[in-house]
């Protein structure tokens, strides 16, 4: 391609040209768009409510054990699952499934019923781990080459991070106005939208078309998993680029770190709130500046790269060591604002990460195991962030000061930067 068409890959108006041209992305896209702002919404809701009904640090914590954890043990069945079946319809089931486990929410409304977020958040999580690895299975099927792929993966993120920043913006915002039973009727019915939408779809998927029907005991079957695993291990730049996730989840403590810093640190005290609901408003505005940081990063990463597998590495690399700074900025931000955009420069520099990482996964998977591999990148997030925030709610709770912990996340930060950089002699090894 040459280099002005290059750049014209990546400008504003690309984003527009894929979303008019392509049916099948505008569908998956537009999915996307009401299924995760309701998400968002619900997330905030979540959070406070639990700091509301215990009190604990640590119940938070375990609720972002919940929203991750089992994804890392569902992880290769769901690979399976995505690789056998048609992932279209799997995408399907789990938002169906998710408008009664959503809406269940609306019966929590004491300390004695607690037990019931456990049990739902688990639930959900199930559903999500068969959700997302087929959506990023499915992308490169219904996208026209590598260059459609990266603006498909870019706008994805982008949008990501505008659901977050609306979402969580204004999920305190209604929860005031409204109640939390009004955030999670929303959430529930925007699954309702994205099952719709998803169901207009035609992508065809020929993944699974020279294998046998699936059975019910194929899901014991262990055969599978093991060929992903070779699949995997016989490419070490696979393997580095599988990582890149798993190190962002070291830095998974920001997702006790900036509910607790909105509740406790920065809550907003005019317009007469109380403190319950001051806290709620400060903690979706650090939420929402994530989204924002989110946003710029994703967008901006189709004009770092264009498309060129060197510079997507060292924006990885770039990424971490960013999102490290700032987190080590916020650990000593005087105001609720310079908090704000602490968190939206580090998470700038995550969602740039994320973008590349996932795109050179997608350039170099081949499709029948994309299921599989991409389920195997979320569930490495997923294991590390889990551990990482359940031990950030328990130091909170023990007495650790909040901003030590936010100091000591962004020093985290710097271990998956240098081990990325290290593995980079894989690819001067086979460019030599």
């Amino acid at each position: 391609m040459p280099e002005a068409a290059a750049t014209q890959s990546y400008t504003l108006s690309a984003y527009g040209r894929l979303l008019r041209t392509n049916r099948n992305f505008r569908l998956l896209w537009s999915a996307q768009v009401v299924s995760e702002i309701g998400d968002w919404l619900y997330s905030v809701a979540i959070y406070s409510l639990l700091l509301d009904l215990t009190g604990s640090a640590k119940s938070v914590g375990l609720a972002v054990v919940l929203q991750l954890l089992p994804q890392v043990f569902v992880a290769p069945t769901a690979g399976v699952i995505n690789d056998r079946l048609n992932r279209r319809a799997v995408m399907i089931f789990a938002d169906l499934a998710r408008i009664f486990i959503v809406g269940s929410m609306l019966f929590v409304r004491s300390v004695d019923m607690v037990w019931l977020i456990w049990i739902l958040l688990f639930m959900e999580t199930l559903m999500w781990a068969l959700f997302e690895p087929g959506r990023s299975a499915i992308l490169p099927s219904i996208c026209r080459g590598d260059d459609e792929l990266l603006v498909a993966n870019a706008l994805s993120s982008t949008t990501w991070a505008v659901n977050l920043t609306i979402g969580s913006g204004i999920g305190g915002l209604i929860s005031v106005l409204f109640g939390r039973e009004a955030v999670f009727g929303l959430n529930a019915l925007s699954f309702v939208f994205s099952a719709y939408l998803l169901s207009r779809m035609t992508v065809r998927e020929t993944h699974a078309d020279d294998l046998p029907p699936m059975r019910v005991l194929d899901l014991l079957d262990f055969k599978p998993v093991w060929e992903g695993i070779q699949y995997v291990k016989g490419d070490l730049k696979m393997v580095a680029t599988l990582l890149v996730k798993a190190g962002m989840g070291l830095l998974g403590a920001h997702w006790v770190i900036l509910p607790v810093f909105g509740e406790r640190i920065f809550p907003i005290h005019s317009a007469g709130l109380d403190a319950s609901r001051g806290g709620a408003l400060a903690m979706s505005l650090l939420l929402g500046s994530r989204g924002i940081g989110a946003l710029i990063g994703s967008f901006a990463s189709g004009y770092i790269s264009r498309n060129e597998n060197p510079k997507m590495r060292r924006g990885i690399f770039w990424g971490f060591i960013i999102v490290a700074i700032s987190y080590m900025s916020l650990s000593a931000a005087p105001t609720l604002w310079l908090a704000c955009f602490a968190v939206m420069v580090g998470h700038a520099g995550t969602s740039t990460a994320w973008v590349f990482s996932t795109t050179m996964l997608q350039q170099s998977t081949e499709d029948r195991f994309r299921g599989r591999v991409f389920s195997a990148d979320f569930g490495g997030l997923f294991l590390v962030m889990s551990c990482v925030s359940f031990l950030a709610g328990v130091l909170v709770d023990s007495g650790s000061p909040i901003r030590e912990i936010a100091f000591w996340t962004g020093v985290l930060g710097f271990v998956p930067a240098f081990a990325w950089q290290a593995a980079q002699r894989l690819w001067r090894r086979d460019e030599a």
